[in-house]
């Protein structure tokens, strides 16, 4: 099964309380988004694997370590996703960005793709996916499934809140990929929004209803 990651670094858990208040307006929303997108960046790239280089200084030769040239790829799940991207690119700034279009139909609560753009080398690269809610998991299972379909391999998923169910489901769709999250609330209500969370995420970072 996916292994789960909760990251509770205390800079995180401060920055998500104020991200969860009602009263936090959409612009400090976004960039509290941002930085905390950043912060766990930290985590979710600690296995990237390194190589010995020996690096000419002021002073001398030091034997340093650096990234051993694994490519990585940020998949937003548009279009909340978005407001996570600028925080990974500052941390990882060679990156390159896909965008999967998927919302989640009110009624039957399935996901529904409708945009689909990712990088050509998609299978050479370490893939993150972010979406700051995982809920019902449904969009987060299927925008892996879209990833895998195209090629891509290895893939990890980051969000800020999780609800149980769908961290349920995209365990049992996609064992392999690893889910990197702030935090783990309770459950989900009768129209599938994580209790407590912190609202709709798409609607609070770009001021809409």
């Amino acid at each position: 099964m996916s292994n789960v990651h909760q990251i509770v670094h205390p800079l995180i858990q401060h920055k998500m309380a104020i991200v969860r208040n009602v009263e936090t307006g959409p612009k400090e929303f976004r960039e509290l988004v941002d930085e905390i997108a950043l912060l766990m960046a930290y985590e979710v790239t600690r296995d990237i694997v390194l190589e010995d280089v020996d690096v000419e200084t002021p002073m001398g030769l030091a034997k340093c370590q650096m990234i051993a040239g694994k490519k990585i790829g940020v998949i937003p799940i548009l279009r909340a996703g978005l407001g996570m991207v600028n925080g990974m690119l500052r941390l990882i700034p060679a990156a390159k960005v896909g965008h999967i279009g998927v919302y989640r139909d009110p009624e039957t609560l399935r996901p529904v793709e409708y945009y689909c753009k990712l990088p050509s080398d998609i299978s050479e690269r370490d893939l993150i996916v972010v979406d700051p809610m995982l809920a019902t998991g449904g969009s987060a299972v299927a925008a892996i499934r879209f990833i895998k379909e195209r090629g891509g391999k290895n893939i990890k998923l980051m969000v800020l809140i999780a609800a149980p169910e769908g961290i349920a489901a995209v365990q049992a769709a996609h064992p392999d990929v690893d889910i990197f999250v702030a935090a783990i609330d309770e459950k989900l209500d009768s129209r599938g929004y994580i209790v407590p969370g912190l609202g709709d995420a798409g609607d609070r970072l770009f001021g809409t209803k």
